[in-house]
């Protein structure tokens, strides 16, 4: 069994910890046995998941592997904790508020021989592999994503962007590497209102 902690317990942590306390019968879960998690709030347990300090994460030798799943802000001081106290890591996207900072975590994850994993998973889905079919093949010649959500605090989150990285992450991963063309923001701070339009292009053009 390979132990794990889970740290932040908003919705992708909470999620974590039921799967973790519930396996899939024969999923590569079965093999992960949670001992803990990591939160700033005070909970005790979550069902029978016992909260613990992060100092005690980082030293427990039986703990192996870390999933961490707090604020974009965050992630990138929290891998690297982890990652110096020689455990692998799982973290919800993106990893980091800057390509510079991710490829500095991927070096130090090669470094200490750990694995550094962001997860998307969406890109696992029975929908999502169903749309990758569709499109094996053919050539995109003009595609529209459109995808709202509520008001992101930008000091926790980053910069807009960040919030439609998931979708991002799609195109790359069905129509290859993707040019900025152009982007636009409008924000209306009375309206408590935000929207970006980016425009893309495919290496083919």
């Amino acid at each position: 069994m390979f132990g794990t902690v889970v740290v932040g317990v908003g919705i992708a942590g909470l999620a974590r910890i039921r799967d973790l306390m519930n396996p899939m019968p024969s999923s590569p879960s079965e093999h992960l046995k949670l001992l803990g998690f990591v939160s700033r709030r005070s909970f005790g347990n979550i069902n029978e998941a016992k909260q613990i300090s992060l100092e005690d994460a980082l030293r427990s030798k039986e703990i192996q592997a870390a999933f961490i799943s707090t604020e974009n802000r965050s992630h990138e001081e929290t891998i690297r904790m982890f990652l110096e106290a020689g455990k692998h890591v799982l973290v919800e996207y993106p990893m980091a508020l800057s390509a510079k900072a991710a490829h500095e975590l991927w070096e130090m994850a090669e470094k200490k021989d750990k694995v550094l994993h962001v997860e998307h998973i969406e890109l696992l889905t029975e929908e999502y592999k169903q749309l990758k079919k569709e499109v094996a093949g053919k050539d995109l010649v003009k595609g529209t994503l459109h995808f709202t959500g509520h008001v992101l605090d930008e000091n926790k989150t980053g910069f807009p962007a960040f919030s439609g990285i998931a979708r991002l992450t799609w195109l790359i991963d069905l129509f290859g590497d993707l040019t900025v063309t152009s982007a636009t923001r409008e924000l209306q701070k009375d309206k408590n209102y935000s929207r970006m339009t980016v425009h893309f292009q495919t290496a083919n053009k």
